[in-house]
This record gives structure tokens, C-alpha cells and sequence, in this order.
């Protein structure tokens, strides 16, 4: 299922969840959420900036790195974990395809079956 991303229409009358970027994942059927699920104060979807892993040599040092802990620290977890699984796959990096799946769970995708994957 897809995944998309909501903001607060108004910073001051919102709560800690929509002040900042959260995720929700939908189908593309479903209508977009309008309201804060903590808040219920108004809420639009906004455009995604995840970016793929394309050219980079080195995990440690590279651009892509850098954009995973962004992601992260922003707890966008969907994003890092895409970002991160794209370049492990890429690189061969098991450490990375570890780090992926953590922030795969940590957004909420089924334990179970990231692990049936992972072998």
C-alpha cells in the first residue's frame, strides 16, 4: 500500500503529530485524510521528498546516508527504510539492509512478514 504524507493547514492550532510531517499508509482508493487523527484540526497531504539511491560508492559517506538519517530523525521510518532497502540491495550491504528492516517496523509494516522477506 502506498504511503503518504500529511501536515497541519494551521502550525498554531495543531498538536505534536501534524505540526510536523506524519505518514499514513492508504490505499490509493482511499479518500485523503483531513483531520489530525490525535487533534482533529485540519490536515492536507503534501508531496513526497524521497529520493532514490542512484551513484553512490560508499553507504558511509555518501549523499544517501546522510538523507536516511534525515529521514529518520524526522521519523519519516517509511522513507529511511525505502531509501535504505533500494541502496542495500544496490551495495550488498547486510548492515544496511538490517538498519531498512528496523525502519520498516518502525513505520508500522508487519514484523512477520518483513522477516519472511529478509531470508
Amino acid at each position: 500500500m502506498p504511503i503518504y504524507e500529511y501536515q497541519a493547514v494551521n502550525n498554531k492550532k495543531s498538536c505534536s503529530l501534524c505540526r510536523e510531517i506524519f505518514e499514513a499508509i492508504q490505499s490509493h482508493k482511499d479518500q485523503p485524510i483531513t483531520q489530525c487523527p490525535e487533534c482533529r484540526q485540519p490536515v492536507k497531504k503534501i508531496i513526497s521528498h524521497c529520493r532514490s539511491a542512484i551513484g553512490s560508492n560508499s553507504a558511509e559517506t555518501s549523499p544517501i546516508e546522510k538523507q536516511i538519517k534525515q529521514y529518520e530523525s524526522s521519523g519519516m521510518w517509511s522513507h529511511a527504510a525505502e531509501l535504505a532497502d533500494k541502496h542495500s540491495e544496490k551495495t550488498a550491504d547486510k548492515g544496511l539492509k538490517t538498519r531498512a528492516l528496523d525502519n520498516y517496523k518502525k513505520a508500522g509494516y508487519d514484523a512477520k512478514l518483513l522477516d519472511k522477506h529478509s531470508k
